[in-house]
Order: C-alpha cells, then structure tokens, then sequence
C-alpha cells in the first residue's frame, strides 16, 4: 500500500478506510478475566491459610464431615470473591470503552477531531502537551518532550527532534509538532491499550478504617485465645480438640467477605455514574465523596461555557486593527486550538481578517504564559500572545497604557509584537446557566466552594458574584498560613503550578479536597485531591490522573458523586456496625460458655454456618436502599464503636440467658449448639435490619436482595435445625421461642441504641 502523494494533505477517506480493513481498528485487545485465577488466587491468602489449617486438623482427627464444611466454606469465599471481581470487571472496561482519545487528524486537506480508534498508519497527526500518543508515531516538525516512563521505567523526559520515533502511550510533557503514524494497535511497539482507565486502585480511607478495625478485633481474639488456651491447661483439657475451635474464633474475625462487599458497592455507583455520563477510573474516588468539605473548580469550562468571545479591543499602536488581528492569529494554534486560540480565530473572521500563518510557532506554555509566532516581513516579526498578568513584564510601558483599562469585563489577553505591547483583547465567557443551582446545591450539603482561576482579582469578584459564591476573593500570593478557606470564595491569579500547592495546603488543614482540572498542569493536583475530576475538555493526561472523569460539561454532575459517596458510606457503615457487634457477640458467648460452663456452646458446622449466612447477606448490601446526608459523612471509630458495643452487649446478655436457659432445661450439646446457631442467626439478620436505617427497622424497606438473601437464610437455618441436617435437631417450640425473644431484644436495642446521623 503506498503513502500518499502529498503527505502533509492527510489521506483521502478511500485510503482510510483501505487501511482500517488491512490493519483494523486502533485497539489492543486486553488481558481478559480469569475466573479460575481468580478462584485460586482467593485460596492462597492470609484468611484462606487459617481455614486451611483447621481443615488440616480435622482431617488429621478424622471428622470428614467438619471437614467437609471447611472445604465449603473455603470454596464458598474463594468463588464468591472471584464473581464480584468478575463483575466490578466487567463494569470498568465497558465504563472505559466509552473513554477514548480524539486526535487531531489531516484528511481531505482540513484538519478534524476523530476517535484514536479510528487513525491508521500514514495519517497526519497534531501533537501537544498533554496528548497521550494513540500510536507509534514520526515526527515531521516541531520539539516535543516525552515522558517515556510508561515504557522504557525512565522518569526524566526525552527531548524528540522532526524524524525520531516516538511510541504510543506515552506523555507529551511539552513542545508541539505534526507527525506521522506509523504502527497502530497491537502492530506497536508498546502494545497498550489506548485506554485512559486505571483500574487499580490504593485502598481509600474507608477500607483502611476498616482494616483497623479488623486489626482490634484480632488483637481481641487473641487475648481470648490466651485465656482460653491458659484455662484449658489449668483444667487439663485436650489442646489438640480445641484447634479447630480456636481458628474459627480468629475465622469469625477475618472479613472473607469485606473485598467482595467493596466490589458490589463500589461496582454498583461506577456502573450507575456511567449511565449518567462520569467514568470511574479509581473506586476510591466514591467513597471518599462522602466525606468530601472542600472543592476547588476552575472558573473557565466548569463554572463557565468554554465558548469565550472577544467582547473589546484596545489599540495602542500605529497598527491598524486589521493589521494586529492578523498578527494575533499568527500566535494562535491554527491545527489544535485552544478556547483562547478559537475566540481570537473567531474574532479574525468576524472581522473578515485573513488568518495569518506563521514561520515558525511556539505554542502556549504555562511555565512562560504566551504563545508565540514569527511573520516574515521585511524583518522578521515576533508575536506574543498571552496573559496580560504574564506579559505586561516584558514591556515596561505596559502600565501605563493600560492605566485606563476596565479589566473587570472578563479575561485579559496581551497582543506583543517585538516585545512591545500593542493591543489588548477583552475576552469574556460567560457563566453556565445551570452554575448557580449546581453550587448551590453543593454547598447545601455541607461543601465550600472555591473557585480557581488565573484571572484579575475583579473579573472573579464578578463571576463569583454571579454564581453565588460567598467570601473574599483573594490573589494566590497573598495566601497566608492563617487564610481560612471558609472565609474564601475564589483564588485568583493562580497558574496550573500553583493548584497541586493550593490542594495540599488544604488538606493538611484537614479538610478532605476535590478539584475539577483539564489541563497537563492540573495532572499532579487531580491526583493529590482526595476526589480529583477531570472535566469534559480536559487533556488527555489530566483524565488518566483523575479519580472520575466527566463527559459532560458543568458542575451538575458532581452532585451525582457526592451522592454515590453517601450511598456507598451508608451501605458500609452498616456492613462494619454489623460485623463489629456480630464478632464482639460470638467470641464473648465462646469464650463465657467455656469459662463459666467448660463447655464450647457452638460446633465447628454451626460456627461456618453462621460465617457463610452472614456473608451471603453483606455480599448483597451493597445493592441496599439507602439515604442522602445532606452533610460530609466522618469515619468516626469511637461513634461506631459506641453504636456497635450496645448492640453486642444487649445480643451478649442475652444470648447468655438463652445458654443458660438450654442447660437448665437438660438439652444435649449439640442441641444447645444448635439453639445458639439459631439465635446467632436471627440476631445477625435483625441487626442489619436496625443499622441500615436511622429511623426504627419496621420503618424503612431494604431492597429486594437484601430481603430475599435475609429471608433465605432464616428458612435455611430454620430447615436445618428442624431436620438435624449437619446440625443436632430440635423441635420447633424451641425455635418460635428463640425467633420471638430475637425480636423483642430487637425491639427494645432499637429504643435505645445511638443513631447513626
């Protein structure tokens, strides 16, 4: 297949669509799913090792049948775990095939935006910073530095001249140029998808909550142990039939359903934030919108349209207007442009101005804040265009022609030519109609609001104003250690480099930040935010650094993750109130029944079939009803340890009167096992009934799965007990006995245990 005439003319559609049938679509095929990997990798793990273990020993002592519920149990934990990986797979690649890069591309001689998908070798391509290269690529112009750690682990960026390769998936740092494409798909030499979405993730703040709280408990069951282990050696009992007994006590500790339980939840809002239009790229991103107080938002493209027009001009040059207009495009990105490029393009037109091309152009950079671009004349001529805050420096009698200048209208932009300033260009975008509901919305639950943007300290007064923000709007530099952001509604004459600065000063006054970003600059800051949000135009390199990323404009959609937070808060708090007082009530009722009694009150069988019954109904909270705080949610160990130990005490106290009771009346001890199964059972289901909800249980309806997993598992414990099925029979009076006091102690802990909210 031959390249085409004109390489710089771009392809015709014929050739691109003979190319996409030779070579097919921009994609890598990626790794799929391995549900038997994922089985095996569940069965080789610390919580495995102890199930495992006991296992062991009862085989070494011949119980088969104990055994047997051992090897269920394993089973049960690892396939359970495999399916909700599957699923939370499952719904991040179809939330990411939704993501793709656009490019730039030259077909038919006009430049167009088409997805990554579709570009195929010998198609012309622009480059800029912050692009993410979609496939191997040469250079035909321009200086571009590449971070090529994705690919090579160097860290340091690489400096490419016109005729170097450069390959796909990695980072444009800086510089502009046209390329070629070369090699497309899995024909490159990197072989990554194109996809932005990483799927890993760090564990957020509410799985190291509660992995602390596992760590206590643990801590708890081994003191338990001690002392169980220290009285059966004073009354000379046999260690060796109490192993298995002793690693179910540390087995009820051990959350075996807590990843799957975060893979529901979590799955869940991704999938429900995809069918609204925001991607999910990192689940902790979720969970801490909950706890959200802090948002920092660009003004231009979240609280603004992103369609801003040049509203004034100011001449203060011999130059005619026509003359500056097109010098001013020359300084623009006529291949890629920019909001700031397109207005003073559109401008150009407006005015029936000829669109200058340059010699030589050097796009915007942050660092230096203008673009720039050289006319030949009779002399080389050199533009700058850019900030006004930034170029006023460069010629000393900026000042004072400026002096007269309402810059309150909207966004300055600086016209130089030769380093002398000639013209200023008022350029205005206006507020989103939407904007002020949305913040308002936001900060009625409990969020404050600042806006960010490199404007003057009066065209964000105004904006602010406008929106609805509240509080001073101050200068970036003149931020102090005792600024309270409280007291702020904006921050003003803020450069990129100064949002990762502004994000970490907050957060180590503790508050819990998020930050809308787009551009390469903003990458740093979006991945130190707690919830970082690319926005709809952002750069490649600013959505692969986010946590979530919007595919559509304004700041509406952010009420949608904050209230995903809330929801996935709530479904776990009540899975953690649920297992801190269920395993606080089954190792005392152990540990008491053997001191007191000299007797374990619960079988091996009972014990795994009161953790496989409860897990089975956590695995489904994540698909819980729940309710909107209006307020940032809090980890409050001690508040959950307060709810949660007068739960176990009042379960403990009674199920210490239920034991009592069933030996007082000359049950056997496997009938005594069983009424405690029982009991433990009905307790479980009861308790996630109470702690789901703030109002009384009877109140508020659970989902259906919720129902149905509780409903399957008091008929399953119930059939069991009747039957003698794995467990020791007993009759039925026994069972409405332990149901009816269940719901009575339910009842009245209901009265009096501390709310949630």
């Amino acid at each position: 297949m031959q390249a085409p005439t004109n390489i710089l003319m771009g392809l015709t559609t014929t050739e691109v669509q003979e190319r996409l049938q030779k070579y097919g679509p921009n994609v890598v095929p990626q790794r799929q799913f391995s549900f038997r990997h994922a089985v095996i990798t569940r069965l080789w793990e610390p919580s495995a090792w102890i199930l495992e273990a006991a296992l062991l020993v009862e085989i070494l002592l011949g119980k088969t049948i104990q055994a047997g519920f051992i090897v269920l149990m394993l089973l049960f934990a690892a396939v359970t775990g495999a399916i909700q990986a599957w699923r939370s797979d499952k719904v991040l690649k179809t939330l990411t095939n939704q993501l793709t890069l656009t490019v730039a591309v030259k077909r038919n001689n006009h430049w167009q935006h088409v997805s990554a998908t579709q570009i195929v070798p010998n198609d012309v391509i622009s480059l800029n910073n912050g692009d993410l290269l979609p496939a191997d690529v040469q250079l035909l112009d321009g200086t571009l530095e590449v971070d090529e750690s994705s690919i090579s682990g160097e860290s340091r960026a690489i400096r490419h001249q016109a005729g170097e390769l450069v390959y796909a998936g990695t980072e444009i740092k800086s510089g502009h140029g046209l390329a070629v494409v070369v090699s497309t798909g899995k024909h490159s030499r990197s072989g990554k998808t194109i996809s932005l979405i990483n799927q890993s993730s760090a564990p957020g703040q509410l799985q190291k909550l509660l992995s602390k709280i596992i760590g206590y408990l643990a801590i708890l069951d081994t003191v338990l142990a001690i002392v169980l282990v220290l009285t059966a050696i004073i009354r000379g009992a046999n260690l060796i039939t109490m192993l298995p007994f002793l690693a179910m006590l540390f087995i009820a500790t051990i959350p075996i359903a807590m990843p799957s339980s975060f893979a529901v939840a979590n799955s869940v809002e991704a999938k429900q934030l995809g069918q609204t239009h925001i991607l999910v790229s990192d689940l902790s991103g979720i969970q801490a919108a909950a706890n959200l107080n802090l948002l920092l938002i660009d003004k231009t493209g979240t609280i603004t349209a992103n369609q801003p027009t040049v509203v004034a001009m100011h001449n203060f040059s011999q130059y005619s207007d026509r003359e500056l207009i097109c010098w001013a495009t020359s300084a623009t990105n006529q291949q890629n442009a920019s909001v700031i490029d397109a207005a003073i393009l559109n401008y150009a037109r407006q005015q029936a101005v000829n669109v200058q091309v340059p010699a030589h152009f050097e796009p915007f950079n942050s660092q230096r804040g203008y673009s720039e671009g050289t006319v030949l004349a009779d002399q080389p001529i050199n533009i700058k265009l850019g900030a006004y805050q930034r170029l006023y420096q460069l010629d000393q009698d900026a000042s004072k022609l400026t002096n007269q200048i309402d810059f309150s209208r909207g966004r300055t932009v600086a016209l130089l030519v030769n380093d002398k300033l000639v013209a200023l260009f008022i350029v205005e975008d206006q507020p989103r109609p939407d904007s002020l509901q949305a913040i308002k919305k936001i900060t009625d639950r409990g969020v404050k609001v600042i806006m960010l943007t490199g404007d003057n300290q009066k065209t964000a007064a105004t904006v602010a104003q406008q929106v609805g923000l509240t509080g001073n709007v101050m200068p970036f530099n003149t931020l102090t250690a005792d600024t309270d952001p409280q007291q702020l509604a904006g921050i003003t004459e803020v450069i990129p480099e100064h949002k990762l600065a502004i994000v970490q000063r907050f957060q180590k006054l503790g508050y819990v930040v998020g930050m809308t970003g787009d551009g390469v600059n903003d990458a740093p800051a979006l991945k130190q935010a707690d919830v970082g949000i690319a926005v709809q135009n952002a750069v490649d390199l600013a959505k692969r650094s986010a946590k979530l990323v919007l595919l559509k404009p304004g700041l509406t959609p952010i009420i949608q993750i904050l209230d995903s937070g809330h929801r996935v808060y709530q479904r776990m708090m009540t899975w953690t109130i649920t297992k801190l007082s269920r395993t606080a009530e089954l190792t005392m009722l152990l540990t008491l029944g053997f001191l007191i009694w000299q007797l374990i009150p619960l079988s091996l069988n009972a014990m795994i079939l009161v953790a496989i019954l409860n897990d089975c109904v956590t695995l489904v909270l994540g698909t819980d009803r729940t309710h909107i705080t209006y307020h940032p949610e809090r980890w409050d160990l001690r508040r959950l340890s307060k709810i949660a130990g007068v739960l176990a005490i009042g379960w403990t106290t009674l199920g210490m009167g239920v034991l009592y009771e069933a030996l007082h009346r000359g049950l056997t001890p496997g009938q005594i096992s069983t009424v405690l199964y029982c009991y433990l059972i009905f307790s479980a289901m009861l308790t996630i009934l109470m702690t789901r909800t703030t109002k009384p249980f009877w109140q508020q309806r659970p989902s259906n799965s919720v129902i149905i997993a509780i409903t399957i598992n008091c008929l399953i414990t119930a059939g069991l007990a009747l039957t003698g099925l794995g467990i020791a029979k007993i009759s039925l009076s026994y069972l409405l006995v332990t149901l009816a006091i269940v719901l009575v102690m339910g009842g009245l802990l209901t009265i009096i245990q501390p709310r949630q909210d």
